[in-house]
């Protein structure tokens, strides 16, 4: 009777331990890559579903292209003179991302930024998630252990991407820059690869790669255009050439506020006119208010109402520190402004305010372009109803383009919980001329009803010519516009292109 002749061992043993670590810090490493690359992208793609979708399909098909290659390369060359390599470029290739996102989106194509982007996200995940089978094939001693050691580095594998979720989300986001972040990954994948190619014996292969990770640090670190990479956003405060005390809040190269140091009136752009204009029509002039904010921004309306309405109190819900940091330190902030500041997401701090507690809630809270879903919904509407007075008015500005089907979608959604609702735009925009350029609406409801015209009047005033509707013409405006809720709110589909 023949024997079948024993399994050869792996020309190269691994200890269970390097083994483990290694499988543990490659999958760390395709998630960081992958959360990471949202934070990179947000600012030229807006931080929307299509985003994420985008980031998230091709990280699987890198997760799913790796797996499958390195498990053929396993049976077909020896593991262990592989993962070092594989290591070696992936880290090369993400110390360079931020560099190679930005340069690309300087060149202004969308199709070339998006083929970088899946690049940056493809090779590196594809190298890192070749790592498990080839480690896997190393472990692999004894035919009788295949479930064990399969089954361990397969576990070990998931827990190394759970990790890298939490630490990425939870820790490096809110304290590195995201350039920091994927610098540092790259040089730490970069050096486990010397380690394991050993410099002499592998030095033509270690140098070129170390040299191209620290070209990458050169470039990459070089000035993104952002004063401050906060949590969300990549943040800048630029002067304005023609009022020497004006100041404008540029988060992700849109610019979301305007502040002038000098003169906390000055009202800049047509959206907050808006919001202050229907805020004056429906209470007396100069009467202190209790006001309550949905997103911080530059602060310019609870600057704006603290000047103009002597003894107005402003809460703040605002869930990027680092914008707060730049109201502090370059936007006039002070400790006597009557404005109080909370880090933290606009629908938990609503959860915590008492009935009737406020005047006024002004939303203006935006990811990207387009407001956070979860803002949107009827349920969120009946919070801010519960924590107005009787009187009390929610005001709060959007942005869409074409046939506004999310800024129609919101208002009938406020109409679901308010009496009283107005609409307030560009003529072209409210008369529904407006084709395919984008615009702000301001909307407001409240229980009382709001007189448009004295809206539109205070408007013109301002030196904004926009058309103001309320009621039955504004409830035309919406027509039969879908009603948003917790369970169903599609919010960046319906913002234009997709909702067109």
């Amino acid at each position: 009777m023949t024997q079948s002749p024993a399994r050869p061992a792996p020309a190269v043993a691994l200890g269970p331990l390097a083994a483990a670590g290694l499988v543990f810090f490659a999958s760390a490493g395709v998630l960081v890559v992958e959360i990471v690359a949202l934070r990179l992208l947000a600012p030229h793609f807006g931080l929307t579903l299509e985003t994420s979708t985008m980031v998230i399909a091709v990280a699987l098909a890198a997760i799913a292209s790796g797996s499958w290659t390195g498990g053929r390369l396993a049976d077909r060359v020896p593991p262990l003179g592989l993962v070092g390599p594989l290591m070696a470029v992936s880290g090369a290739v993400v110390a360079l991302t931020p560099a190679l996102v930005r340069t690309t989106a300087a060149t202004g194509s969308d199709f070339l930024l998006t083929a970088v982007a899946t690049l940056v996200i493809f090779v590196p995940g594809t190298l890192l998630a070749a790592v498990t089978p080839l480690i896997t094939k190393l472990s692999l001693h004894s035919l009788e252990l295949t479930g064990t050691v399969v089954g361990r580095l397969s576990g070990i594998s998931t827990a190394g991407s759970i990790v890298g979720t939490v630490l990425t989300g939870f820790v490096l986001i809110t304290r590195v820059p995201v350039s920091g972040i994927m610098i540092g990954l790259g040089v730490a994948l970069v050096v486990v690869a010397v380690v394991l190619m050993g410099f002499r014996r592998r030095r033509l292969v270690v140098l070129p790669v170390a040299a191209l990770v620290l070209g990458g640090l050169g470039v990459a670190t070089v000035p993104s255009g952002c004063d401050l990479e906060t949590a969300y956003h990549c943040a800048a405060v630029c002067a304005d050439p023609e009022r020497p005390s004006g100041r404008t809040l540029v988060l992700d190269g849109a610019s979301h506020s305007y502040v002038d140091l000098d003169d906390p009136t000055h009202l800049e752009f047509d959206y907050v006119r808006g919001v202050v204009a229907t805020i004056d029509s429906a209470f007396p002039a100069g009467a202190p208010l209790r006001a309550h904010h949905l997103g911080g921004g530059g602060l310019t309306v609870p600057h704006h109402l603290a000047a103009t309405r002597p003894g107005t109190r402003s809460t703040v819900s605002e869930i990027d520190p680092g914008v707060l940091r730049l109201d502090r330190e370059q936007l006039g902030l002070g400790p006597d402004d009557g404005i109080e500041l909370t880090v933290e997401d606009a629908r938990l701090g609503l959860g915590r305010m008492g009935d009737a507690s406020v005047d006024v809630v002004v939303g203006d809270a935006f990811g990207g372009v387009s407001v956070p879903w979860h803002l949107t919904t009827r349920e969120t509407v009946g919070e801010i109803h519960r924590v107005l007075d009787d009187d009390g008015v929610y005001v709060l500005n959007v942005i869409d383009s074409g046939s506004m089907a999310f800024a129609r979608a919101e208002a009938a959604t406020l109409a679901g919980v308010f009496d009283h609702v107005a609409v307030a735009s560009e003529p072209a925009v409210v008369d529904r001329t407006n084709g395919e350029s984008g615009a702000n609406v301001v909307l407001a409801a409240s229980d009382r009803p709001l007189d448009a015209a004295d809206v539109e009047a205070r408007l013109r005033a301002l030196g904004t010519d926009w058309s103001v509707v309320a009621d039955e013409p504004a409830a035309a405006w919406w027509g039969d516009a879908v009603s948003l809720t917790d369970d169903y709110a599609p919010v960046d589909q319906l913002l234009d292109p997709y909702g067109s």
